[in-house]
């Protein structure tokens, strides 16, 4: 039977109970003592639940500028001047917020400013969220997208003409943050750092220069709702979405780390940019060059003036300090993107058809044909998809069932004209393969059968 011990006050830990002989250091506290091992025991402690919680903060490194806009050239093509502007702005919001973490683990507290007169806290960041201009299927969403899986933080894609002034039928501008709160799976901390893009931002302009004298509750009222989300408050966002209620609960949502990148194709705005260019020659007969990229040349001298003209208030457009126009796509732009990213659709169809043991290619003349039906139909690069889907949507049905395919060729004609794809058989393949001297069994390029792929 183990010996019982008794213990004086003041002669042992009162922790692990060993007395004072058998250690190295004994604290002494009001009426306790704690021994030098159990006190490296609580730092051990300690330290393991201060890296979980910083977990998340530092999962990954924040990419340089010229790394984040290396990543969106892999995926959007040209566009170089807004990819710049998006990179260096995001990283600075980023790296504000990192900044701003390592200083209330400092002071012990959670992104709170403190007021104070000293030197280190007299400067304040403030973010710098993005209007981006530019036509339909220019790569507006897609650029907002990418960005957020670069930066691993959640995004919400939200379409402002949906959007209502507080009482009338609509949405509340506080549901664009319910859609980033949900995107980031209820972490509210994950939500108070993500990207929200809202689209369409041209339509909730007024529709005159002037301010208006009745409600404009879709316009200006939305543009006025919008402020201080944008700018930085603890919004109260009803959890399910629609209307708010008294009798229900809110999520609090802190708006100012939260970037928001707004986009529009502001039509009509080039003729206002023109007008004033025009107005500075003084008196002169001038007259802008025609040329075919003379929209993206006067949307890319748009000043903050131009905008309220065009309709949005002054102050919503204090809170988009940085504007970058997107330049028209040509039909050489088109092609690069049917075929350079590493999501391009010819890529994306490639892959398909090779999952079912068969080789697809496409002619240059089909791939020039399918950019210049995207450019007619002025959708820009978001046309491109549903031209392929239709032209392919038969050939796809029937090539899972067809027997002894081994290469299709897409044509010009099939993309113009609706013709039938060109399909080659592999025994024309082994045929045309043993012409040429050619061992089909040990060609490494040479496309197996389905039922003999690994």
């Amino acid at each position: 039977m183990a010996e019982k011990r008794s213990y004086d006050s003041g002669n042992h830990c009162s922790f692990c109970g060993k007395e004072q002989s058998k250690v190295n250091r004994l604290i002494a506290g009001p009426n306790v003592h704690i021994c030098d091992e159990c006190v490296l025991l609580c730092n051990g402690i300690l330290a393991d639940d201060f890296e979980k919680q910083s977990a998340p903060e530092t999962a990954h490194k924040l990419p340089k500028p010229a790394e984040i806009k290396k990543i969106l050239d892999e995926y959007v093509i040209g566009q170089d001047a807004a990819k710049r502007a998006l990179s260096v702005a995001v990283y600075n919001h980023y790296k504000r917020i990192q900044y701003e973490r390592v200083q209330a683990k400092k002071m012990g507290g959670k992104f709170v400013r403190k007021h104070d007169t000293s030197e280190n806290s007299a400067v304040e960041i403030d973010k710098s969220n993005i209007l981006l201009i530019g036509p339909t299927g220019s790569g507006k969403t897609f650029l907002a997208q990418t960005l957020a899986r670069i930066l691993q933080v959640p995004c919400a894609l939200v379409d402002a003409t949906a959007l209502t002034e507080a009482g009338y039928v609509g949405e509340d501008v506080e549901n664009i943050l319910l859609r980033l709160y949900q995107n980031a799976e209820g972490n509210v901390e994950k939500a108070q750092t993500g990207i929200i893009y809202i689209d369409e931002i041209d339509k909730i302009a007024r529709k005159a220069d002037n301010p208006s004298i009745t409600r404009d509750v879709s316009g200006e009222g939305v543009q006025q709702a919008l402020l201080k989300i944008i700018e930085g408050t603890v919004a109260s966002v009803p959890p399910v979405g629609g209307r708010k209620h008294p009798h229900q609960d809110f999520i609090q949502l802190d708006t100012r780390n939260i970037l928001f990148i707004c986009g529009g194709a502001f039509e009509g705005l080039e003729k206002v940019v023109q007008n004033r260019v025009e107005k500075s020659t003084l008196g002169f007969d001038y007259k802008a060059p025609k040329r075919k990229d003379q929209t993206s040349e006067y949307l890319r001298l748009t000043t903050p003036d131009d905008l309220m003209k065009y309709g949005l208030i002054p102050e919503f457009i204090g809170r988009l300090p940085i504007i970058r126009a997107l330049d028209n796509l040509d039909e050489a732009a088109m092609i690069k993107i049917l075929t350079e990213p590493r999501n391009a659709l010819v890529k994306q169809y490639k892959k398909i058809f090779e999952l079912e043991g068969i080789k697809l290619s496409f002619e240059d003349g089909a791939v020039k044909a399918i950019a210049k039906k995207a450019l007619s139909r002025q959708t820009g690069a978001r046309g491109l998809r549903a031209i392929l889907e239709d032209a392919m949507m038969d050939l796809m049905f029937e090539i899972p069932t067809m027997i002894g395919v081994s290469e299709v060729v897409i044509t010009k004609e099939m993309i113009e004209n609706g013709a039938k794809a060109q399909v080659i058989t592999r025994a024309e393949t082994d045929k045309t393969r043993k012409a040429k001297g050619k061992d089909t069994a040990q060609d490494e390029n040479y496309l197996l059968p389905p039922e003999k792929m690994a």
